[in-house]
C-alpha cells in the first residue's frame, strides 16, 4: 500500500500548526544542509584505505558470504555457481534494474518482480555498502522492491565496489547528494536476518533471510 499521500497530508498539518507553508521552502532546505555541514560528527572507527576489503571483513564477519567478479556481466554466472553450491534451483526473482544481465546465457531463471511465498531466491542491487560494519544500504522505489531482500530464504545482493563507503554519515551524504530525500522505504541490511530470543541462541532466518551473498562487482 503506497502512504506517500497520507504521509504528505500529516506533515502538511504539522507545518501549518507551526506556521509555515504546505511545502518545505529552498531556504528551509539550504538552511538544513548549511546546519549540517557544520555540525560537527562524533568520533568515528578508523576503516583503512582499502575500503572494499574492511567491507568484506566486516560482512563475512556478520555471517554473510562474500565473492567478487571483474564486472556485471559475470554476476549471472557467479549466482548460478552460488546456487548450485547451496544445492537451490536456479530460479529467482530480482529487481527491474538487474533486467539487462545476461540471465539465460547462464542457465538461471529470473522474474523481475516482487517476491510471493513460494520464491526461495531474491537479487537485488543496493544503493551503497558500509565498510564500518558491512552493510547495504537498499532504498525503494518502483524499480527497487525493498520485499526482494525480505521475504525470499536467501538474498543475493549486487555491490559495485566503486559504491562502497567508509561508515553511515558517508552513506545518507551520498543519498543526500544523489537523492535529496529518502526513499519510503530505507533498508540497512548487516548480515542474515537472526535472533537470540529463545534461551539466548542465536537463530538465523527469524525474521527474514538466513541466507545473504553478496557479490562484490569490482568493474563496470
Amino acid at each position: 500500500m503506497d502512504t506517500t499521500a497520507a504521509k504528505r497530508a500529516i506533515y502538511a498539518r504539522i507545518r501549518k500548526a507551526q506556521g509555515r507553508s504546505d511545502q518545505v521552502t529552498d531556504d528551509e532546505k539550504r538552511a538544513v544542509q548549511e546546519y549540517l555541514r557544520r555540525h560537527p560528527q562524533g568520533p568515528r572507527p578508523q576503516v583503512g584505505p582499502d575500503l572494499k576489503m574492511h567491507f568484506r571483513q566486516q560482512a563475512e564477519r556478520m555471517a554473510d558470504t562474500v565473492d567478487e567478479v571483474p564486472g556485471m556481466e559475470n554476476v549471472p554466472v557467479a549466482v548460478t555457481g552460488y546456487l548450485d553450491s547451496i544445492g537451490v534451483a536456479r530460479r529467482a526473482i530480482a529487481w527491474n534494474t538487474l533486467r539487462e544481465l545476461p540471465w539465460p546465457a547462464a542457465g538461471m531463471g529470473v522474474e523481475f518482480r516482487p517476491p510471493v511465498d513460494a520464491d526461495r531466491v531474491g537479487i537485488t542491487g543496493c544503493f551503497c555498502a558500509l565498510a564500518e560494519t558491512g552493510t547495504l544500504m537498499l532504498l525503494s522505489g518502483p524499480d527497487t522492491f525493498p520485499s526482494a531482500s525480505l521475504l525470499p530464504e536467501t538474498h543475493i545482493a549486487i555491490v559495485p565496489a566503486s559504491r562502497i563507503v567508509a561508515g553511515m554519515e558517508d552513506a545518507f551524504a551520498l543519498a543526500r547528494e544523489e537523492r535529496g530525500e529518502l526513499t519510503r522505504a530505507t533498508n540497512f541490511i548487516s548480515g542474515p536476518s537472526r535472533t537470540a530470543d529463545i534461551e539466548q541462541t542465536i537463530v538465523l532466518g527469524a525474521h527474514g533471510p538466513y541466507r545473504v551473498h553478496v557479490i562484490i562487482v569490482n568493474g563496470r
